[in-house]
């Protein structure tokens, strides 16, 4: 658990304020996240806040691929990544003797507060309010104190700012002056945004619906109150009206890498073991080094001097060593893995183990390989967010940073992260097959309201990633159908599952078309054997998928959309819905978009030619 207390005048004892699983303080309460606690409304610190137990340590999880891809990213934005301890663990608390040194630190946000008083609602800010048993309370009358809470709107730009509504400026905009201005906020009956109306006690007034018109609100101010009374920055971006509450407050931007031995890679790894032994060697001490250290001696055998200091030099001037990208490297190793014998299990200490299989029915058409992963370590890091609009990972699931991304941190050179020990299944399409479904007119003639639909969509996103294809759209389309014939059998709920996109296209260094299924929850869930054991009835399950899919509780409706010219702004939707594809979004890369089931299954209004699986497996 990772805990929290506030920063401020209001630090009373020492129980934390609230509490969350570490797996969460990375994803949904990370840095700059509005949580609701029970008395308070706050925003989750950034690393500057976060304050380790000394007995306890810094818990660091090591996984070089991803520490080299994500300090790439950092780079240009002149901030640098540790080489030792580049990822966290967020701090836990003891629940028993809970300190304040052991925790998350939380600011109190948003400071202006309502009077729950049905014929007061006074809008003020928290330092008029008088505390009263953990809570702000407002003298309505002599006689009648009321309880108060945080005002559910505030304002944010698409940089990921900030800030206070400007409640006073708001509702003198029209240009009156008021001398001493004492508002309520009066929500109506159904707390519409038509019915949001904020007053003052000069007369003046406005309808909380005239700050969603663009262009209606003040320019941002930088602020970014979660790293602290110093952390504002210059923006020239207009403010806009954010519910604290709702869904687009905070979008995580998580890079992770799967632990998988990469050959060729074996000295640095050794260099990386030993690293504060060899960081500031050079040619004329590494002999002596070695002698006063005999596993060092032991460890460097077979290597020569001049390639460990190569390799040392390397990486103490953090240049990045030649590797592949972290998804291209991870489906090599699937694919290369051996078949698997009888009695070939794996160690207690491996993080990684995988064998390539063969089901007694044989793999079904269009599926050239089927990898069992017994054992799977993945490190999962966050790099950013963003506020408003989610901003997409390119294909091999990592971010640029110089997109919209928010700052965790001020000062710090590493990173939170979690890690995740579990097992899964990767199938893999046959890449002859996959290109001549490419090669389809009606694949083609399917993508063009796809590709218009995503023009549509990034007309309105700066930044936008490019279109990702119709290889992906098939792939993640698939997944989804696995994922949910897989969960009605393997022992895992639905939402413990994971899929991770192998996607390249056949003109790449590496082509690609391969789906990972793993677990994806961290816990005692992990490695249950279920997941590995489904894989051995991939027929059964595509079969499934295919009369899931072929037609949808929603049809026709969800068979005949087009996300070209859609009223209701799904564009990057086809055949897609909560009735057919649609998961929970803990267990989609890409929030349940770039779905379409046309491209995998017949589906209704398209022809057949459309599916990769057009016959029933």
């Amino acid at each position: 658990m990772a805990a929290g207390r506030k920063w401020g005048k209001r630090q009373v004892g020492l129980q934390p304020d609230g509490k969350a699983r570490l797996s969460q303080v990375v994803t949904t309460y990370g840095p700059g996240a509005m949580v609701d606690l029970i008395d308070h409304a706050v925003v989750i610190g950034g690393l500057e806040f976060w304050h380790y137990d000394k007995e306890r340590g810094v818990p660091v999880l090591a996984e070089p691929r991803l520490r080299d891809a994500v300090a790439e990213h950092l780079r240009p934005l002149s901030r640098e990544l540790a080489l030792e301890d580049a990822f966290r663990e967020p701090p836990t608390g003891d629940e028993k003797e809970p300190s304040r040194f052991a925790g998350v630190q939380v600011l109190e946000f948003p400071q202006w507060f309502v009077c729950q008083g049905p014929d007061c609602r006074a809008l003020m800010r928290s330092g008029q309010l008088d505390p009263k048993g953990g809570r702000y309370v407002h003298t309505c009358t002599r006689t009648r104190t009321t309880e108060c809470v945080p005002v559910r709107f505030v304002t944010a730009c698409t940089r990921g700012h900030l800030d206070e509504f400007p409640w006073v400026w708001f509702a003198h905009r029209s240009g009156e002056k008021c001398a001493a201005p004492s508002l309520r906020l009066m929500e109506g009956a159904t707390g519409d945004f038509s019915e949001v109306v904020v007053r003052c006690a000069c007369g003046a007034w406005a309808p909380l619906s005239a700050a969603q018109v663009e262009g209606a609100n003040p320019t941002c101010s930088g602020r970014r109150p979660w790293l602290g009374p110093e952390g504002d920055e210059e923006c020239d971006q207009r403010l806009r009206l954010l519910v604290r509450t709702a869904s687009n407050s905070y979008f995580s931007q998580v890079m992770s890498a799967l632990s998988v031995p990469e050959h060729g890679r074996e000295l640095e790894h050794i260099v990386r073991q030993h690293w504060k032994i060899l960081k500031k060697v050079t040619a004329a001490n590494l002999a002596t080094a070695k002698e006063l250290d005999d596993e060092l001696r032991l460890a460097l055998a077979e290597y020569d001097d001049d390639a460990v200091l190569q390799v040392a030099v390397a990486l103490r001037e953090e240049r990045p060593l030649p590797r592949d990208p972290l998804r291209t490297a991870e489906f090599k190793q699937f694919v290369a893995q051996k078949l698997e014998t009888g009695g070939d299990l794996p160690a207690a200490t491996d993080a990684f183990f995988a064998r390539r299989a063969t089901p007694k029915d044989g793999l079904p058409a269009g599926v050239s390989t089927l990898v069992l992963a017994h054992k799977l370590r993945e490190i999962r890091v966050q790099v950013g967010f963003t506020r408003l609009e989610p901003v997409s990972a390119n294909l091999q699931g990592e971010y640029d940073l110089q997109i919209r991304a928010a700052a965790l941190s001020q000062t710090k050179n590493w990173l939170p992260a979690t890690e995740i020990r579990g097992e899964g299944i990767l199938v893999v399409l046959d890449e002859a097959s996959v290109g001549l479904w490419e090669s389809r007119d009606a694949v083609r003639e399917r993508g063009r309201p796809l590709l218009a639909g995503y023009d549509a969509w990034a007309r309105t996103v700066p930044g936008a990633a490019p279109f990702p294809g119709m290889r992906f759209y098939l792939l993640h389309s698939l997944a989804h159908l696995l994922m949910s014939a897989i969960s009605l059998e393997c022992g895992y709920a639905a939402s413990a599952l994971r899929e991770r996109i192998y996607c390249a296209a056949a003109d790449a260094p590496t082509p690609m078309a391969g789906i990972l299924i793993s677990t994806g929850t961290p816990g005692s869930e992990g490695t249950l054997g279920g997941l590995v054991e489904q894989g051995r009835r991939l027929r059964t399950h595509l079969r499934r998928d295919y009369d899931l899919g072929i037609l949808c509780s929603n049809d026709p409706v969800c068979g005949t959309h087009s996300p070209a010219d859609d009223p209701g702004e799904r564009f990057l939707e086809g055949a897609a819905c909560h009735g057919c594809l649609f998961v929970a979004e803990c267990s989609c890369e890409r929030f349940n978009r770039y779905l379409d089931r046309a491209l995998v299954v017949p589906t209704i209004g398209h022809p057949q030619e459309a599916a990769y699986f057009s016959e029933r497996p």
